[in-house]
């Protein structure tokens, strides 16, 4: 079985708008073969069904079940700290900005507060590439929904981001591009990009 690659989500553009997928090795093909057959005889969707992540890096695929996801690439969840989540409710209800600071410093006192502040910002210079819980849930309903409405269907390939200015590839939660593979088509031909502008 061959495969072609699809696009991706456009939350996942490149900083030039356009990502394309590494050549993976013989090896690499025939495992991303071996997991697009297992899912077409899938009978039914099921916390096994493969997800490949591919570490440019360290030129390594892993293949794990669609369960472990979260686990491997933890989501950033600093957006839903209840610090930053309660002053977000007190904005919404009319609350002014210094206000809503300063009873959110009298719930969690100004340390948590300013802490959890400090945590978004952080994964805010990080760049789009940061692996959000929502980027998460929503690589996970699209598989849901592709694999019950695609024929042939799609195995999600996720290329995890270089760390920018370094000369070595420490673990990342950052992800670079989501690329659908499907039955049809050769690995081997040079990969499209997806068109997300």
């Amino acid at each position: 079985m061959a495969s072609a690659i699809r696009g991706a989500r456009k939350w996942l553009d490149a900083g030039n708008g356009r990502v394309q997928l590494p050549t993976l090795t013989d090896p690499q093909k025939r495992q991303a073969e071996a997991c697009l057959t297992q899912l077409q005889r899938a009978e039914g969707w099921t916390a096994d069904l493969p997800v490949l992540l591919l570490n440019r890096c360290w030129l390594r695929l892993t293949i794990i079940p669609v369960e472990r996801l979260a686990f491997e690439l933890p989501p950033d969840l600093s957006r839903a700290a209840p610090e930053l989540v309660r002053y977000g409710e007190l904005i919404e209800a009319g609350c002014p900005g210094h206000q809503a600071q300063q009873q959110c410093w009298l719930e969690f006192g100004p340390e948590a507060f300013h802490l959890a502040l400090q945590r978004f910002w952080k994964v805010q210079e990080r760049g789009a590439h940061v692996w959000t819980l929502e980027r998460y849930l929503d690589v996970l309903t699209d598989y849901r929904e592709r694999f019950a409405t695609e024929r042939p269907r799609s195995l999600p390939l996720l290329v995890l981001a270089r760390p920018s200015g370094r000369s070595f590839c420490p673990p990342t939660v950052e992800v670079d591009g989501l690329f659908w593979l499907r039955p049809g088509l050769a690995l081997g031909e040079p990969p499209m990009r997806h068109t997300c502008a």
